[in-house]
């Protein structure tokens, strides 16, 4: 007969055991798949054209001492440097205007001319310097008729 002083064995039942299996699966398989994610990672970081084009723009903008888009204050005169990676034309009120988004590797902000259906010389890939002040209109960030400098 069994002592009384132990304590039963307790039977796991069958939501015990499945949990437990998932558990150990998972312990299993934790480790060499967190490896290879943060590696996959990381050479996907530094395979990424996009990222590596982001911080070469950053670079050029700190080393021109410009303000970066993302620092840049909203209403006072900001002079800011980078690529367009989008120019369309889109009518405002009836009258054309010629939409350009501007990226510096910290962020983005649209530039309008109003009354123009294009600029020679403003296309995407296309590195420019701007000059103006911006505005947020339905919380993006815009500047209105910058003054642009075309770069190389």
């Amino acid at each position: 007969m069994a002592d009384s002083s132990e304590a039963p064995d307790e039977v796991p039942g069958p939501d015990d055991e499945l949990e437990a299996r998932i558990k150990e699966r998972a312990e299993e398989r934790a480790w060499p798949d967190r490896r290879k994610s943060k590696l996959r990672r990381t050479i996907s970081r530094w395979a990424n054209s996009t990222d590596q084009h982001a911080r070469e723009l950053r670079q050029a903008v700190h080393e021109s001492g410009l303000v970066a888009i993302a620092e840049a204050p909203d209403r006072t005169r900001v002079h800011l440097s980078g690529t367009l990676r989008t120019v369309t034309l889109r009518p405002r009120g009836g009258v054309p205007a010629l939409e350009a988004e501007l990226f510096d590797g910290s962020g983005a902000i649209t530039l309008v001319w109003l009354g123009r259906r294009q600029i020679n010389g403003i296309g995407p890939g296309r590195q420019l310097e701007v000059q103006g002040r911006i505005g947020v209109q339905d919380g993006v960030r815009v500047m209105y008729n910058p003054r642009y400098e075309l770069r190389a």
